[in-house]
């Protein structure tokens, strides 16, 4: 067994603490990653928060992970030591229903093996998180990573860049169309800039005025206060796509109004409390309510070489170890531009 010191949470209501715990050896087809940087996510604070409900203590969180390959098995092909490497939501799946063999893992008939508050395919190994110093994983799990973008700005493609490339390219957002962005942060911020690479005409929409300058550094053409309804008014009917990445409560009827007949509002954002809406916002313009996960291994790699090739990376904060709890306090209060990335040689 190989020793990792990390972070991790032992209950709803405690902060995260220094916790040491065992990886396994790398089979014949794992890989042995020495992690560089991981990123802070939204779902981290809503798991370790038991918000979502399901938490089984102690969680090392952390799915938006990169580092060094410094290992491989016997039978691993595709990554040699010293390969950078990452590791996103998931670290296994069943391989063998429709969904598997699709490429679509995240949807494993069987369930995925989700990076953390997971359990390994032995139904009983409980999975750990990025928040640590290393990770043991099958090498058709991991992600290969470019050397052209910084280490620290690539972490957070591993869930913010895969959750909304996925949903703009299921949806095949293309040069010309009107896009939405509810909101501007970790994932609002690269549903921008992937949105606009893809020459949509990008308008976010945001409760913080102070967000419109850097709405346009992001690539969007316009901003909305969606809380001025003399704004919003006017747009209704104007979007051919609307992707929400909000995970607090609010109005869903109010977006839906701003999709053209045939238009489509994708959530992403996950809030912990139900939606209610107004029926006839959908259905007096055949309006389309949708939702979207994740992408499976083979789009969370197309969506890293687009992001390489179109020098797409996440705007970050690296932190140290011990800034984590308040990272997370600063993350409830939306006062980060635009995800937090720890610096793993720090744990």
């Amino acid at each position: 067994m190989i020793p990792v010191h990390g972070y991790a949470s032992t209950s709803a209501a405690s902060p995260l603490s220094p916790f040491a715990f065992e990886r396994r050896e790398p089979g014949a087809h794992d890989i042995l990653i020495d992690i560089l940087y991981s990123g802070i996510c939204h779902s981290d604070l809503h798991t370790v928060k038991d918000e979502w409900g399901g938490a089984v203590y102690p969680i090392v969180p952390g799915h938006e992970i990169a580092g060094h390959v410094s290992r491989v098995g016997a039978n691993v092909s595709r990554f040699k030591v010293g390969d950078l490497a990452g590791v996103g939501c998931f670290v296994d799946s069943c391989r063998s229903c429709a969904y598997c063999k699709a490429g679509e893992e995240q949807f494993c008939e069987k369930g995925a093996s989700f990076t953390y508050n997971g359990v390994e395919r032995d139904g009983k190994t409980r999975t750990q998180g990025g928040y640590s110093t290393q990770i043991v994983v099958d090498e058709n799990y991991a992600l290969k990573i470019t050397s052209k973008l910084p280490l620290e700005r690539i972490a957070p493609l591993m869930c913010a860049g895969i959750t909304t490339y996925s949903p703009l390219h299921t949806w095949k957002v293309q040069k010309g169309q009107k896009v939405g962005v509810v909101g501007l942060g970790g994932l609002g911020h690269m549903g921008v800039k992937i949105a606009a690479s893809l020459g949509a005409d990008v308008t976010v929409f945001s409760t913080s005025k102070s967000k419109a300058a850097d709405a346009k550094r992001l690539g969007a053409q316009h901003f909305a206060l969606s809380t001025d309804s003399a704004v919003m008014a006017p747009l209704n009917g104007h979007f051919d796509f609307v992707l929400n990445t909000v995970s607090a409560e609010h109005h869903l009827s109010d977006y839906l109004e701003l999709l053209k007949p045939d238009g489509t509002l994708v959530l992403v954002g996950a809030s912990p409390k139900p939606f209610s809406l107004q029926a006839f916002s959908l259905i007096m313009k055949r309006r389309r309510l949708a939702g979207s996960l994740i992408g499976g291994i083979r789009e969370t790699q197309q969506m890293l070489d687009y992001c390489a090739a179109h020098n797409l990376a996440a705007d970050v904060e690296v932190i140290k170890a011990d800034q984590i709890n308040r990272a997370y306090e600063r993350l409830v209060k939306g006062d980060v531009r635009y995800r937090f990335v720890i610096d793993a040689k720090t744990f």
